[in-house]
């Protein structure tokens, strides 16, 4: 069948491009050679945020020595060399064709570069942080065993913060003499924002506590350029993402939804940086076990994935995100909860939004789960034991279609809150409730709300006696 008209076009335009390419690049050619290894398999991988991939193997010959050799240009990043006992050392990878000679005694310290502007800088960097981290590591043993000297502590404490700001001197030299080397990106990319003394009053008092943490955490990316997808194939990247979302950022899905947009525009600029943000966010929070994070999930999926931002995404995905998202959207934290309306074992319908209650915990349960028959006992006594107290409901909702074993299991277990059941599936309940397993607990506010979701029994308790605290702390 003849190809519609833009699809030739499109490939004979990456045709066109590749050859291009291959031209241009003429391969990589990476010749290595490691004294006290022969006869052995070497692996070259790449670093791709925080995950490591293998991208070509050789076989070292009698002397150690193998060539990695390709007929396309290896896209720039850092790189790993990787030994068979599962050691490695890194190298980079900007130049297409250099020689390193090493040996096993000490990977960094005794290795040669030829042909490699980058590699030597790479190379004499890490020579120098690791001698710099020793001389460190002794003043701080000193620092340790003089606690009690207050002029050995000062004098040490500056020893250790000029070895600090040597360190950046040497690194900032390396981008001012090489502003053009991958090895200067790395470099920039890796440092963090100087942060300004904080405002005062005429008093000299500060006028703003937070000043710092937050010029720190504003210009936290001033240095990482989002454009150049190399840093795609080192740690670093993920690593400034990971900090900026987990440690600067109020762990909050409001507070983290906001910090995760920032990334996103920026890394637009590049379309697989932006690809690389978008679909690892996605799955870190669509897959996180903290309560609430599915919200951040929903975000991502409805701003990037469902306008077809996500120019990856196939139809196919597409149709399973919209189907996640429809899932959890209607229970995500803070939402009122879906009104249900179901019979109990006399077949009158009680309506989830008719309980009277401080706290409603809305359970899904089936008297043939294994983990039910341990759970909902449990939930059972804490019901008992606290409802008037603590002033609780339970709707308990039994998912299995056996109406005898249903009310088998409330007689045998004494069940005395509200159980309904659903025996004809008339209320899609599983979709409003995201149900795949049971048991499922969810817990309500005095207005419906869900305040906190597939919790257990424990956990319950615990989230009940903890907003019982907060109640207490604000009268």
């Amino acid at each position: 069948m003849k190809k519609p008209i833009w699809i030739a076009a499109l490939f004979a335009a990456i045709c066109i491009l590749t050859s291009s390419l291959s031209v241009l690049g003429s391969g990589y050619e990476i010749k290595v050679q490691i004294h006290g290894l022969r006869d052995s398999s070497l692996y070259l991988g790449n670093h791709y945020g925080d995950k490591q991939y293998v991208r070509d193997t050789i076989k070292l010959d009698q002397t150690g020595t193998g060539t990695f050799k390709g007929p396309d240009s290896l896209p720039g990043g850092i790189y790993l060399v990787i030994l068979p006992n599962k050691t490695y050392f890194e190298i980079l990878v900007n130049e297409q064709k250099f020689e390193i000679e090493t040996d096993t005694l000490d990977y960094v310290e005794h290795m040669k570069i030829k042909g490699s502007v980058e590699n030597t800088l790479f190379n004499d960097h890490q020579k120098y942080i690791i001698a710099k981290s020793k001389e460190t590591q002794q003043v701080k043993a000193r620092l340790d065993s003089n606690k009690d000297n207050k002029d050995s502590v000062e004098i040490l404490k500056a020893k250790l913060t000029n070895a600090d700001k040597e360190v950046k001197a040497y690194r900032m030299k390396i981008v001012a003499d090489h502003p053009n080397t991958f090895m200067a990106k790395v470099i920039k990319t890796m440092s963090e924002p100087e942060v300004p003394e904080p405002p005062r009053d005429a008093n000299g008092v500060i006028t703003d506590s937070s000043f710092q943490f937050k010029y720190f955490k504003s210009h936290f990316f001033d240095n990482v350029d989002f454009s150049d997808e190399r840093l795609l194939r080192s740690p670093i990247l993920q690593s400034k993402i990971k900090t900026y979302t987990q440690q600067l950022t109020v762990p909050l899905p409001d507070s983290l939804i906001q910090a995760i947009d920032t990334i996103i525009i920026k890394a637009r600029a590049n379309k697989e940086v932006f690809k690389y943000c978008v679909a690892t966010l996605a799955n870190f929070y669509e897959t996180s076990n903290i309560m609430g994070y599915d919200k951040i999930f929903v975000h991502i999926a409805e701003k990037y994935y469902l306008t077809k931002e996500a120019f990856w995404a196939d139809s196919a995905l597409q149709a399973k995100i919209l189907e996640r998202v429809m899932k959890i959207k209607p229970n995500i934290l803070g939402v009122p909860a879906y009104d249900i309306h179901m019979p109990d074992t006399a077949l009158k319908i009680h309506k989830l939004y008719d309980v009277k209650a401080k706290y409603t915990i809305l359970v899904f349960w089936d008297p043939t789960c294994s983990h039910c028959k341990t759970e909902i006992p449990k939930l059972s006594h804490y019901y008992d034991s606290v409802k008037v107290s603590k002033n609780i409901e339970v709707f308990s909702v039994g998912i299995e279609s056996d109406i005898e074993l249903w009310k088998k299991f409330i007689r045998d277990n004494k069940l005395k809150w509200i159980n309904v059941s659903d025996l004809y599936n008339n209320t899609n309940f599983r979709n409003y409730y995201d149900i795949y397993s049971t048991p499922v607990i969810y817990l309500l506010d005095e207005k419906k709300n869900i305040i906190a979701k597939r919790l257990d029994t424990d956990k319950v308790r615990d989230f009940i006696e903890n907003e019982e605290k907060k109640e207490k702390a604000k009268k």
